[in-house]
């Protein structure tokens, strides 16, 4: 690598450099971008990880007249990047915006300072004085006026790097200050404005802090006095000659406008770190970048202020006019949306809440525009592709009819028509892409079972996934219980198959002599090969990632999918997550279950948890309790199932058996300790999460959950639905270790309703997505701005327009700024990081 002089430096690259430099740089931006909204995680890509990436690029720049320094510095990145997989988060956090903005810097370093001229003209112009770069969308921070080297790192830190970041850093909220207010209507807990004359303004230091600086205005209008007081901490703020200058700033009979927080003080009510701005006079009216207005408020990073971070967006919001608007005047109008600029104005600098709702809705519709035309153009995909023709017999007649009359119970109504719309997609010439929903116990794995016999009798091939291998195990046996009678072959893949077992088995799949293969992610392993694979069950789908199935399903000739989920899913979140899908509901529990009473108890009160355990035993049922944790834990005061398990065995039923079960056992210590539970050897079941599927024990009666506060609500519900399954009246005990009345009032959700849907929506609505289902894992973008609590509408009206765009512009060859965005999320939802 060359170095150059100054005066090369200066001049800048010339065309072919610059492009052979923004060849190199834009793949590394783009994986440091992808790490930096992946959590710092060391994304896989396509054939190497970020960090092995970062050192290939960084170790082979192109050869180009760099300045002096640069050379050091990439060899510090390099280093840096091979060490980075052992670096904490905080540490990986710094290195990456360390090397954003470097590499930025080093393109503003090297990019011409004005557009390319004749070789002459250069020549005659180069010892000239830079022209000040025009401000663009792409125009880095350092560009704007007042933002040096430190609050450009400091940004950088948060991810702003160009003057588009910063238009996309959206306000978390909006304060209030447009409601003017009288001194003495002022109400505490609220945000006002108030004008009033200065009678006095005095400034001083703190007698307890020489660095602290304070100024204190008493004001006056015609119903009251308030005294307004503003804290300057700081060396620079404590001189005589500043406070003074202060104190000019606001003399006495000027008319001012306060806004802020009202708080209550030791002299009544006053404001909390007001706002203050002399007017001309008192009936003025209060126009200004903050008082008097709908202020929006931003997550930032320390160092950077509030005030300071405003004034950034204020230079650049005249910028947005040039943001390209996906959507043409036409569209806007049909769906009632602003144009781009005209949200971005709303939302940063909105006159009237009236403005802010149509710009949050504007921003909020596109999020979830995008979303959708994702999903929808995956579901046409999908449906393009052929798929396993499939001959049913009728329903009376071969496996289906001989597996139902087996049954030792009918379908319930709900069962029914479900089966029913499996059975249409079935016979179908696209390929079946259906969600089925249902409680605990609802009956959806016989429903699936009934569909993989359908797919059988026309000599297909039919794979059942589930997430855990307890769970696998738990669909192995209920198979092996209803299909080796119908003589269709079964078997199971988990990572603890034997060897010489899995030889076999895959040699049966890919003959075609092994009819049904259940397992766990083993099942996507490039060596399992199905012989004619006709049908896909997926069970707990929001586990998998939409890219884990379709390595499932590109294992046939595009097999017809049926996912099934335990979970209730509200309807906004099924929508986002599974708009690629049908759904159906079996939303009727089989006759017979007795209704789960629910019951919250204090820490102080678990003993009557025990007693009723002890009680319910003695009548011949068994009990869970279940905890978060599998060992104590130096972080969290919370007790652990192994020691729990211990002090139950030798204090509380010395006299019962009890089992351990959590996931650090091995697959054969799990079935048994599960096996002894179910078949009685065992009374008392301690377990963690790993119990909340694949456990069906009639006899079960009781659920003990403690430290029910560190669960959701939608997890909480699956945990009782473990109980209940039988005759015997069931309990669901939740012990709350928590003081918070959040938290009581979260469970108390619970203790009203039995009903999966409504706990759902709650869930949601409490926790948000990415904590109710894990958002990246089952493929739901970030939303900077949208909530699936409470944008359904848009989210309505979003799905609407995808499906009239989709089939008005199914390749969006007439919206290509859409195209090109729906593109760029979809590679960072696939993770495909350019690493090559």
């Amino acid at each position: 690598m060359a170095d150059s002089s100054r005066s090369q430096e200066s001049r800048g690259l010339n065309r072919e450099q610059l492009t052979e430099l923004l060849g190199w740089l834009k793949p590394l931006q783009q994986a440091l971008s992808l790490e930096v909204e992946t959590g710092f995680n060391n994304l896989q890509g396509r054939q190497q990880r970020f960090d092995g990436f970062l050192v290939h690029q960084l170790a082979a720049p192109p050869p180009l007249p760099y300045p002096p320094g640069v050379e050091a510095r990439l060899q510090r990145l390099h280093q840096g990047f091979v060490g980075y997989e052992e670096l904490p988060e905080s540490g990986r956090r710094r290195l990456v915006t360390d090397t954003r903005q470097w590499l930025h810097e080093l393109r503003l370093r090297l990019e011409p300072s004005a557009p390319m001229a004749p070789p002459r003209l250069r020549l005659a112009t180069a010892t000239a004085s830079a022209p000040r770069r025009e401000l663009g969308l792409d125009s880095p921070l350092t560009q704007l006026q007042g933002v040096g080297p430190k609050l450009a790192g400091r940004l950088a830190a948060i991810g702003l790097l160009l003057v588009r970041d910063l238009l996309k850093h959206y306000p978390r909220d909006h304060v209030d200050y447009a409601t003017r207010r009288r001194i003495e209507a002022l109400v505490v807990g609220e945000t006002a404005t108030i004008v009033a004359t200065i009678r006095r303004c005095n400034g001083f230091v703190s007698p307890r802090n020489p660095n602290l600086s304070i100024l204190e205005l008493q004001l006056q209008d015609p119903t009251g006095r308030i005294k307004v007081t503003r804290f300057l901490a700081g060396k620079r703020f404590s001189s005589p000659a500043y406070l003074k200058g202060q104190q000019r700033l606001y003399p006495q009979g000027a008319t001012v406008a306060v806004s802020g927080l009202i708080k209550e003080g030791p002299y009544g009510a006053t404001f909390q770190d007001p706002l203050i701005e002399v007017l001309e006079s008192s009936n003025a009216e209060v126009r200004s970048r903050n008082i008097g207005r709908l202020m929006p408020v931003y997550g930032l990073t320390e160092g950077v202020a509030a005030d300071r971070f405003r004034q950034l967006i204020d230079q650049v919001l005249p910028l947005a006019r040039a943001w390209p608007d996906p959507l043409n005047q036409t569209e806007r109008r049909d769906w009632s949306l602003v144009s781009l600029p005209e949200a971005f104005q709303g939302l940063h600098a909105p006159d009237d809440p009236s403005q802010l709702d149509q710009a949050r809705r504007r921003l909020v519709f596109d999020e979830f525009l995008l979303l959708q035309l994702g999903l929808l153009r995956r579901r046409r995909t999908l449906s393009q592709r052929p798929c396993p023709q499939l001959e049913l017999i009728r329903r009376g007649d071969g496996l289906v009819g001989k597996f139902l009359a087996s049954l030792p119970f009918a379908f319930t109504a709900a069962q029914e028509r479900v089966f029913g719309e499996i059975e249409a997609d079935l016979q179908r010439s696209q390929p079946m892409a259906r969600l089925v929903q249902g409680d605990v116990g609802s009956g959806k794995t016989v429903v699936a079972i009934a569909a993989l016999l359908s797919t059988i009798s026309s000599g297909w091939q039919g794979a059942l996934m589930a997430p855990t291998e307890v769970l696998a195990e738990q669909h192995h046996r209920n198979l092996c219980r209803w299909l080796p009678p119908l003589h269709v072959t079964v078997e199971l893949l988990t990572g603890a198959t034997p060897k010489t077992k899995r030889r076999q088995l895959l040699d049966d799949l890919a003959n075609g002599s092994l009819k049904v293969l259940v397992g766990t992610h083993a099942l996507l392993e490039d060596p399992v090969v199905f012989s004619r694979l006709g049908l896909v069950v997926v069970d707990e789908q929001h586990r998998f990632g939409v890219h884990q199935r379709d390595r499932l399903l590109n294992k046939g000739l595009q097999p017809h999918l049926l996912t099934m989920t335990a979970t209730p899913i509200p309807r906004t979140l099924a929508l986002s997550l599974h708009g690629d899908l049908d759904v159906s509901q079996i939303d009727e529990l089989p006759p017979g279950r007795t209704p789960i009473r629910t019951a919250m108890l204090t820490a102080a009160q678990r003993s009557q948890a025990y007693e009723l355990i002890r009680e319910e035993v003695a009548r011949g049922q068994r009990a869970y309790v279940v905890l978060p944790l599998v060992e104590e834990s130096e972080k969290l005061e919370l007790r652990s199932a192994v020691e729990v398990h211990a002090e139950l065995a030798s204090e509380v039923f010395p006299e019962l058996t009890l089992g351990l079960l959590h996931g650090r056992l091995n697959s054969a210590d799990k079935q048994s300790v599960l096996r002894d539970f179910a078949d009685g050897r065992s009374q008392v079941l301690v377990s963690t999460t790993v119990v909340e599927v694949g456990v069906d024990v009639p006899e079960a009666s009781v659920m003990v959950i403690d430290h029910a506060e560190r669960f959701g609500l939608a997890q909480l519900h699956q945990l009782r639905g473990r109980v209940g399954r039988g005759a015997a009246a069931s309990h669901c005990l939740l012990i709350n270790g928590s003081s918070n009345p959040l938290a009581r009032q979260r469970l108390d959700v619970l203790v009203c309703s039995n009903d999966g849907f409504e706990i759902a929506e709650m869930d949601l609505r409490l926790r948000g997505p990415g904590q109710v289902l894990g958002t990246r894992q089952s493929g739901l973008p970030d939303l900077a701005l949208a909530s699936l609590a409470d944008d359904g509408a848009v989210l309505e009206d979003a799905r609407a327009a995808a499906q009239q765009l989709m089939e008005q512009d199914p390749d969006l060859s007439a919206h290509q700024v859409l195209l090109a965005l729906l593109e760029e999320q979809q590679r960072r939802l696939s993770g495909a990081a350019p690493l090559n």
